[in-house]
């Protein structure tokens, strides 16, 4: 596995990390466990997550998020509670994934992990404030279970083409930021400025 699939298999675990992090602790520990994920030499720093106490913890921590995910306001303070867990553990996934025989790259994956982990956490919880506003508690259980389909799919094919995962992914992220700023345009169309604040502000500039 050549650096660029090094990089975009970190890049893909680091951002599905902003999303489900423990789904995806979970997931990468048990397909090394069972030898379904075969690790080249110097990805073998991530066979801690194969420990059962890993798995363990991870799986409970999936399953709370799970149902956590899905109930309106409840999702948001879970992704309040985590906003500095998932970046973290993106940056050290990412980490721990390139050769740690060049200090250079490690710096480069740290950086960039974080940076993707954080930026897929902060679209999902900003989106998911904006869910909560709705008034039928169906949209977070719609959203929730679209966010675990592809969750899964894109750890499935992260380490089968990393590549493909990553292009996946950051398309997700984009239209995730796509919608978030229509749904934003959507919601200023829909609630104007009040008119005695409009008025405070002065008349517009020519």
């Amino acid at each position: 596995m050549g650096i660029i699939e090094l990089l975009g298999l970190a890049a893909s675990l680091s951002l599905l990390s902003g999303w489900r992090f423990y789904l995806t602790i979970f997931a990468t520990g048990l397909a090394m466990h069972f030898d379904i994920v075969p690790l080249p030499e110097n990805l073998q720093m991530l066979d801690i997550l194969a420990n059962p106490w890993i798995l363990g913890i991870s799986a409970l921590g999936a399953v709370a998020e799970f149902f956590a995910d899905k109930i309106a306001w409840l999702d948001s303070i879970w992704d309040g509670i985590h906003t500095l867990v998932r970046p973290v553990g993106g940056a050290l996934l990412a980490l721990a994934i390139v050769d740690s025989s060049d200090p250079t790259w490690q710096v480069i994956a740290f950086l960039l992990g974080g940076g993707a982990a954080f930026a897929s956490h902060a679209t999902k919880a900003s989106a998911r404030a904006a869910v909560n506003t709705s008034p039928e508690p169906f949209s977070n259980i719609v959203v929730s279970s679209v966010e675990d389909v592809a969750t899964g799919g894109l750890l499935v094919l992260a380490f089968a083409n990393p590549i493909a995962a990553l292009l996946i992914a950051l398309t997700l992220l984009a239209l995730a930021i796509w919608g978030l700023w229509a749904g934003y345009r959507a919601f200023r169309r829909l609630f104007p400025k009040p008119v005695a604040q409009q008025e405070s502000q002065g008349p517009p500039q020519d």
